[in-house]
């Protein structure tokens, strides 16, 4: 037990016998998927971990402590609460004064996981910039916080309903180095290319441990993004996607939605009008991703021994 955040036996042990472990998040179970499958997919993610002997550290808060390493109680307490509040990093505070349960968001998971040395993280999708945000200035916290923490985190992209341009080239103004795994199409979360491509591809875990080695000997401190994206048999219909996210924002607009409610309206709305689709879709973006990372955190751990 440190003096600000708790981190698990089996995960500190891991991190100082360089044994390959990776983090995730907790918000996916906690505000992204519905009960019981929230609960499945978190415990699902864990056990395929073990399989590939990878110690997973799923982040979290409990009572008010940020926990790096959760049980699968504490996991379950989580998944099944009906007061856990969406952390960020500048929540974390609040949530500890408060003595609160809170599912960490990729910035409070990726910040929390460095605190305690782990280099991976897999999550579903990043948040970046939003449409409009020229006016509103409305910008995931995600991105800055990435901007200073020399991680490797695998997502399929950023989420769909995010201004995907925009959100390039506020990766480049922050130093934030992008790769797709075995593509230079940019995924688009549900679905297997966003229409835009990024300059870099590599082709295998070993090759993304070999950048993290180089960043790392620059001592540049900024997360490398490994774009990871879903089978195209597995994808989202790219068209039913487009009219539906045209009604969502429509719907949004409608209902007077803005700041961070429009983010859970609109994947609430897209999953809805999908008949639950869109769920399975993010659920075998998640899977993905936990592998690919697994297989990193496997790289970087051999090339360290």
């Amino acid at each position: 037990m440190t003096q600000s955040f708790r981190v698990s036996d089996e995960v500190r042990q891991a991190v100082a016998e360089g044994k390959p472990v990776l983090a995730l998040e907790s918000t996916i179970f906690t505000h992204g998927l519905p009960r019981p499958r929230n609960l499945e997919v978190a415990l699902e993610a864990e056990a395929r971990l073990r399989e590939l002997g990878v110690v997973p550290a799923t982040i979290g808060i409990i009572d008010g402590v940020p926990t790096v390493g959760l049980s699968a109680d504490e996991i379950e307490t989580l998944s099944n609460a009906d007061h856990v509040i969406k952390v960020s990093v500048r929540d974390l505070a609040v949530a500890m004064g408060k003595k609160l349960h809170g599912g960490t968001t990729v910035a409070a998971t990726a910040y929390l996981a460095h605190r305690a040395g782990i280099r991976v993280f897999s999550t579903g999708g990043l948040g970046g910039v939003h449409r409009g945000a020229e006016t509103t200035f409305d910008e995931s916290a995600d991105l800055p916080i990435l901007a200073t923490l020399p991680l490797v985190v695998v997502s399929a992209g950023v989420k769909s309903i995010l201004d995907i341009p925009l959100t390039l080239e506020r990766f480049e103004t922050l130093n934030l180095a992008v790769v797709g795994y075995k593509t230079t199409d940019f995924p688009g979360f549900y679905v297997t290319d966003s229409g835009y491509d990024i300059e870099y591809s590599v082709d295998s875990p070993d090759e993304v441990a070999a950048m993290v080695e180089a960043r790392d000997s620059l001592e540049i401190s900024s997360t490398l993004l490994v774009a990871n994206p879903i089978a195209k048999d597995k994808q989202l219909d790219p068209a039913v996607l487009e009219a539906v996210l045209e009604k969502a924002w429509a719907a949004s607009a409608d209902a007077g939605i803005i700041g961070h409610d429009t983010t859970p309206f609109l994947l609430d709305f897209i999953q809805r009008e999908t008949k639950g689709e869109s769920l399975n879709v993010n659920v075998n973006v998640y899977r993905g991703n936990v592998e690919l990372g697994a297989e990193i955190a496997k790289a970087l751990s051999a090339r360290a021994s």
